[in-house]
């Protein structure tokens, strides 16, 4: 199985690596376009089921974000979860910089003690998607702090505090 096979999305407040999920969509694009959404959610599910381990208690949560990124994947008008708490993105190919971006973050998020969703973006694709120039860079609550460089701990503890009030 190669890295492109698993795609990350949210469920609830967690990111979760699902696989398969692109080609799924691919396949039910035609058919599943226009049927309704608790029908197109009850499919990605079974379908998805197949390779992803899918506990019987949250597979309404994940027919809610499956049917989202279905959406997402068709260009419709999707509702956007909603993230409890700080969010932060890194945008790197995974260079000495960007790892060293993620460590920092860490580093910071324990010295202040916050919990939050770090997710790190490697695919060029994705990249591209958020509009920056550069790497590493730096997204905290999808706002752009950071493009092209690694920022100094103190501005990062800066930034991670007001986030989280």
């Amino acid at each position: 199985m190669s890295q492109e096979d698993i795609t990350q999305i949210r469920v609830g407040n967690s990111p979760v690596g699902i696989i398969g999920i692109e080609n799924v969509m691919v396949d039910m694009s035609k058919e599943y376009a226009e049927r309704p959404d608790d029908e197109v959610g009850d499919e990605l599910v079974k379908r998805l089921s197949k390779k992803n381990y899918i506990p019987e208690r949250v597979k309404p949560d994940y027919a809610k974000s499956f049917l989202r990124e279905f959406k997402k994947f068709l260009g419709k008008p999707y509702e956007e979860e909603v993230s409890e708490g700080v969010e932060i993105k890194i945008l790197g190919p995974g260079c000495v910089q960007c790892d060293g971006l993620e460590q920092t973050l860490m580093q910071v998020m324990a010295e202040i003690n916050l919990i939050a969703d770090i997710e790190h973006v490697r695919d060029i694709k994705e990249i591209g998607k958020y509009g920056v120039m550069g790497s590493p860079a730096l997204l905290i609550n999808g706002k752009v702090k950071s493009v092209g460089k690694v920022p100094h701990k103190a501005k990062i503890k800066e930034w991670l505090t007001e986030a989280q009030s």
